[in-house]
Parts: structure tokens; sequence; C-alpha cells
């Protein structure tokens, strides 16, 4: 799964041992050579579906950016500023470094944005980072990325559909989830991040609560599952 030129086993225990801030920082020099960084053909796929129906934007904001794999996408769908908004300074930092010039940064907890960036943007985006957030943290994640659009202003995140539980990637993942819940009950320094805690049924109705209107539309570039439901959607999340 990994490059010769990714983080080592023990890079990644040391990780896996620290809190999601300090962990991001020690991966960051070398996380885009993990299967972690979103695909292109994921950021692809929602930039055509977002220009397809949408147009451009005004100005755009990456929540939870990381090292800047949605900004280009970003910066193309936008006409005015780009920000990127993360935790992490080492993400932020390498982010910097891929797109010095035309994006703004921003280092904070996504849970509380900077009142400075409020009403100020067209578009939202964010890829790969729900999972470190718990589902009772989702209403304070949403209200804030609304309190950052204009009105009008669109949130848009790709979801999958869920997996049966005959696939063995449901198994992986139920490992995974399980493994880090016994870890974060035994180790001081919790490392939130769960596969399995962002279903479509629940993070529609926390959007909504948070005064959203909500759509979905197929990523056809995924394709489809045998009853005909898309593998991805795209949650198309408006600040009427």
């Amino acid at each position: 799964m990994f490059t010769s030129q990714g983080p080592t086993a023990r890079e990644l225990a040391v990780q896996a041992l620290s809190s999601v801030e300090r962990g991001y920082d020690l991966l960051s020099p070398k996380f885009d050579r993990t299967p972690f960084r979103t695909p292109d053909r994921m950021l692809d796929a929602v930039e055509e579906t977002l220009a397809g129906r949408e147009g451009s934007f005004g100005a755009g904001l990456d929540v939870c950016c990381g090292t800047g794999a949605g900004l280009g996408m970003l910066r193309r769908l936008c006409r005015d500023r780009v920000t990127g908004v993360d935790v992490s300074a080492g993400m932020l930092a390498q982010a910097a470094l891929a797109h010095p010039d035309g994006v703004d940064f921003v280092r904070a907890d996504a849970l509380a944005l900077p009142p400075a960036l409020g009403d100020s943007y067209d578009l939202a985006v964010s890829f790969g980072a729900f999972g470190h957030f718990l589902p009772a943290e989702r209403p304070a994640l949403f209200a804030g990325v609304r309190a950052a659009l204009r009105p009008g202003g669109l949130f848009a995140f790709p979801i999958g559909a869920p997996l049966p539980p005959s696939s063995r990637v449901w198994w992986m993942l139920a490992g995974f989830d399980a493994a880090m819940r016994v870890r974060n009950a035994v180790w001081r320094l919790p490392f939130v991040m769960y596969y399995r805690t962002f279903p479509l049924s629940g993070v529609r109705a926390d959007l909504r609560a948070a005064g959203f209107t909500v759509e979905t539309v197929p990523l056809e570039h995924f394709g489809r599952r045998e009853d005909g439901s898309p593998h991805w959607r795209l949650v198309l999340a408006r600040r009427p």
C-alpha cells in the first residue's frame, strides 16, 4: 500500500500513539505518498460535477485541507480567493509548498472556525476528513461551515455507499474501527479516526438541523452497485 518513500511502520506506530494534531504533524512530509491522500480520480469527479451543475464560484474554502490535494480543484472552480484550513501546522506547511500562490492558509480546528471566516465563501469542500469527528461533533462542524458560507453558498463533499458485511473491505474497516476504540480507551492521547461513523442518513439529518438544504447527485464516474444505486454520491448542502 505504501511506496518506498512513504512512512515506515515505526513512523506510523508513533503517529497512531500521538494526538490527531501531532500525528499529522509527524506524517505530513510523507502523507502524499500514502493511500490516505484523496485520489486524483475523486477530485476530478467532484470538480467535473460541480462545474457542470454550478459553473464557477466566488471564494472557496477547503475544510481540513491537509497537504492541499483539493486546493488545485478549488482554485480552478473559484474566481476569487481560496482558503485552506487545517489543525495541523505540518500539513499546512506541505500545502503551502504545493500552492505557494493564490491560497490563504489558516490553522484552526474545524470545530471552531475563526469568526473572521464568517459569511465569506461561496463554496466549501472537504475530502477524507470526516472520520476525525465523532457523530456528536457533527452539529458543531456543520454549523461552523454554514457560518463561513455566504447566503446561497454550497458545502460539497463525496460520500460512499455503505459496504455489505459480506465484503472483505467491510471487515477490514470494522476491524480498524474496533482497534481504534480499544486504543482510545487505554491510551491517554485520543486519536479519533473511524471509517464507519459517517452514514448518509445521519449526515443528512445533521446538515438539515444546522440549517442547510440538502441534495445528493451520483458521481457516475465510479459506476453503480447491483441494485442500481451509485457507489459514490456528491452531497450538496446549501445555505439558504
